[in-house]
């Protein structure tokens, strides 16, 4: 007794659909881990642009850079004000085990109203 056609197709599809998933898995880890790179640099950004704000109006620009970051963030942060507001942050890895760089975003406020 030999298998029709329509059972070889439906095992085919079985087969290839198997063989994709891995290939799929490492994509949505792979864009997974790309957004969280642009979540910290976003983070970043806005942190020193707040620290950049406080020194403008003669507050302490670490604390408030460091109250402007996302909780998983925070630890870990390198905040740097002369010349400017600077803040470095680790990217959170989706997988256990990965170090992944950190990511820095600056900032600085002109003092004489743009002109």
């Amino acid at each position: 007794m030999s298998p029709n056609c329509e059972d070889l197709k439906a095992g085919q599809a079985s087969v290839e659909l198997v063989a994709v998933l891995p290939a799929l898995a490492v994509c949505f880890v792979l864009a997974g881990q790309t957004v969280a790179v642009g979540w910290a640099l976003w983070s970043a950004g806005n942190a020193a642009r707040a620290g950049a704000r406080a020194e403008e109006v003669g507050s302490r620009a670490e604390p408030a850079a460091r109250r402007a970051l996302p909780g998983p963030l925070r630890d870990g942060a390198v905040i740097r004000s002369d010349n400017g507001v600077r803040v470095r942050v680790r990217v959170p890895a989706l997988l256990p085990g990965v170090t992944l760089p950190s990511v820095t975003a600056a900032s600085t406020l002109d003092g004489d109203g743009g002109t």
